[in-house]
């Protein structure tokens, strides 16, 4: 690791948060969490028969479904032509017979674009943020600072494995297609296979084994991590009956994302060889 020039990586995740600042990607995507944002928070409670600045665990547990939906499939769209369009273009080659490495290459796209989709995010969310502390106090802003830092966990996560369909895909219309699947597996399939194995199983599965497979999702761990601190909104989730109160630690959750960060990363390290 004493040969990675720190700097060669600074110039590649330069120029891709530029050219994302360059093409507006990062105003579109603020403006789209700062609109929905503040949509949801408003009429998140309106099935209940009350619209309006509510607490904050109601407007927390609102704004979760949006950024499961939203910022996984954002997160793969950013990423999933990394590595595979310049291979196409054949301006890789070009840049690897520079004094550069594979893994400074890697590492500086994935930079790059991390910080794109932290700038979206924290910017996004954050003007969001400052009406809801306005609205309801600074104890609420504390909450909500967890919760949009733990979006941009989730949204490394999915950056993260998009890289790595990058570098194993042999072209972009089939990282494109794979890009695709993981969103519908992880955000739409994944906890209806879950549910499948309970109904089917008749009560007869292992819960005890069940909270592992909830944390082989990284929107499953984004979830328990925001809404699990709230009592009311874990009873009308259900998790209390299957995700034990001693898993669900801020630290080990948190470091359970970490793991979804770099584990798919290194995968991508390992096949860019």
């Amino acid at each position: 690791m004493s040969g990675i020039e720190f700097r060669q990586i600074g110039v590649i995740a330069g120029k891709e948060f530029r050219d994302r600042l360059r093409n507006r990607w990062v105003l579109a995507v603020a403006l789209v969490f700062t609109v929905f944002a503040l949509v949801i928070a408003y009429f998140g409670s309106a099935q209940q028969g009350a619209v309006g600045w509510r607490n904050i665990d109601v407007t927390i547990a609102s704004l979760v479904s949006l950024v499961i939906y939203l910022v996984p499939l954002i997160a793969l769209i950013l990423g999933y032509d990394a590595i595979v369009a310049e291979r196409e273009r054949g301006s890789l080659d070009l840049l690897l017979s520079m004094p550069i490495t594979r893994f400074e290459v890697l590492l500086g796209k994935f930079t790059g674009l991390a910080g794109a989709l932290g700038v979206a995010t924290v910017a996004g969310f954050g003007l969001a943020g400052v009406l809801l502390f306005y609205q309801l106090g600074s104890a609420a802003l504390y909450h909500y600072g967890g919760f949009v830092l733990s979006a941009f966990l989730l949204s490394l996560c999915f950056l993260s494995l998009a890289v790595m369909v990058s570098v194993i895909a042999e072209d972009r219309v089939r990282a494109s297609g794979i890009a695709i699947a993981l969103w519908f597996f992880y955000v739409l399939v994944y906890d209806l296979l879950l549910l499948g194995i309970l109904v089917v199983s008749e009560g007869q599965f292992n819960l005890n084994f069940f909270p592992v497979l909830l944390m082989l999702n990284p929107a499953d761990i984004f979830r328990i991590l925001n809404i699990f601190g709230f009592e009311d909104v874990r009873r009308i989730y259900g998790l209390a009956t299957v995700f034990p109160e001693t898993l669900a630690n801020p630290w080990l959750l948190g470091s359970a994302m970490v793991f979804w960060i770099i584990a798919p990363l290194g995968v991508a390290v390992w096949r860019f060889k």
